[in-house]
């Protein structure tokens, strides 16, 4: 199937085609002509699959048939939530690229910046408004922004809304908009809460669900090293020095420890910058431009900052620190091994993230391959994820080592101790509205389709 055979309009066709795109994903394959018979729509489709251009084609052409057919008011007609900056941005780009022949006014409004620039676009009027929860709240309530003409809404990334805790803020705005309209709704998982939220909102949705919840691509080869937390560093350095991974995303559950990897690798005069929530605007742009440029090799990345990171053909994904969330590890890797491309996904883990590595084996239905024969990587037959404390007593010198590895080095036992912190809070797990002001996407290769 061909973008031709989905009953597209020639502006967005014609757009479609200057962008490269032949052929589209699945997802966008089932999903468009949902979405063009304006019927609700329950998207459920990992990371990676081509979530964006699926509902931003149809909403874009919906919208301008209406606007051909009768002459409408400059209100705000479609309305996309969605939970962090920089995937807000990255939806708003979409929009231009494929909606560049259609007239059609699109906006993109998050909190961090000043909201002057942003208040004087809302009062030339726009079509479509792309919106992170927090600043549209604030917009709402200061009456710079009316919900009452909203015909199309469209929940994006709905498990980070709930993540962050913005799901109260996401009922507050719905309620403010018309009971009659059509609505999508897209999640990379579908927990409990979530599948109610959506049962709250959609009428007779179409479901569309095109790989299995929570499911790893298969074009991703995976490698879990076993190592010591003091370590980390070491065996990060030691794959970097391969010079054919000339870009790489650095994942670590927190702020702190993203700022931590940066300063490691300047050490090393590795080029490297980190993207977390508690960066400036102006800094977090600099530091995704500079990855995409190639200017800067490693980009160190907290899980909400990344969330809307798009880059084409990126090989390679280490997860310097497990993340404590199952779902996690599959949205991280799912940075690589976009579109049909190959990728590799790296994991360090240490002692006290071992009950980590069980969630995320049980999650995805498969034990992630051990990598051996590296510096600083434990020997998986001197210890197993499933080790407990006493199993370990006399390992490594004789010292206790709690849920340690045993290394024999009597000076780093007596200075580590017991391993067996097991805090499994992320220290990240929600970011305030903030800004990314965004440079047109690399929107890569010949029909590759980006999420």
């Amino acid at each position: 199937m061909t973008f031709n055979d989905l009953k597209l309009i020639e502006p967005i066709l014609k757009a479609l085609k200057t962008e490269g795109y032949t052929t589209p994903t699945p997802i966008q394959e089932q999903a468009i002509p949902i979405v063009l018979q304006r019927r609700d729509l329950l998207g459920c489709a990992q990371t990676g699959t081509g979530k964006t251009a699926a509902f931003s084609i149809p909403i874009l052409q919906l919208l301008y048939q209406d606007k051909q057919q009768h002459k409408e008011q400059k209100t705000i007609k479609a309305l996309i939530l969605t939970p962090t900056r920089e995937l807000a941005i990255q939806i708003n780009e979409s929009l231009a690229a494929y909606g560049r022949h259609t007239g059609l006014k699109h906006l993109v409004i998050f909190g961090g910046v000043s909201q002057n620039p942003q208040v004087d676009a809302l009062k030339r009027g726009i079509d479509i408004l792309v919106a992170t929860p927090g600043r549209l709240l604030d917009l709402m309530q200061q009456r710079f922004i009316s919900l009452e003409h909203i015909k199309m809404l469209v929940l994006d990334e709905a498990d980070r809304m709930l993540d962050m805790g913005f799901v109260n803020d996401v009922k507050k705005i719905i309620a403010k908009v018309p009971a009659k309209r059509q609505t999508l709704f897209f999640s990379a998982t579908m927990p409990k809460e979530i599948q109610s939220l959506a049962d709250s909102l959609l009428t007779n949705p179409e479901k569309v669900e095109v790989t299995p919840v929570s499911s790893t691509a298969e074009t991703i080869q995976q490698e879990l090293y076993y190592v010591q937390k003091s370590d980390k560093r070491d065996l990060l350095s030691h794959i970097l020095k391969d010079k054919n991974i000339t870009s790489v995303l650095v994942f670590t559950r927190t702020k702190h420890g993203a700022d931590k990897v940066v300063k490691d690798l300047h050490k090393l005069k590795i080029t490297a910058e980190a993207i977390h929530g508690n960066k400036s605007q102006n800094a977090r742009q600099r530091a995704l431009t500079n990855f995409k440029n190639r200017d800067t090799r490693v980009l160190i990345a907290t899980d909400i900052a990344a969330r809307g990171i798009d880059i084409d053909e990126l090989a390679y994904v280490i997860n310097y620190e497990i993340p404590n969330i199952p779902e996690t590890y599959v949205h991280r890797i799912g940075r690589t091994g976009r579109a049909g491309a190959s990728g590799i996904a790296y994991s360090f883990c240490d002692a006290e993230e071992i009950a980590y590595i069980k969630d995320i084996h049980k999650l995805i239905g498969k034990q992630i391959p051990v990598k051996e024969g590296h510096p600083y990587v434990m020997n998986p037959d001197t210890v197993r994820p499933a080790e407990t404390a006493e199993k370990q007593k006399g390992k490594g010198g004789g010292q206790k080592r709690g849920r340690g590895f045993g290394r024999a080095d009597k000076k780093k036992d007596n200075r580590q101790g017991g391993g067996g912190n097991n805090n499994r809070s992320s220290g990240n797990n929600r970011s305030s509205d903030g800004n990314m002001s965004g440079k047109k996407p690399n929107h890569g290769n010949r029909n590759k389709q980006q999420n």
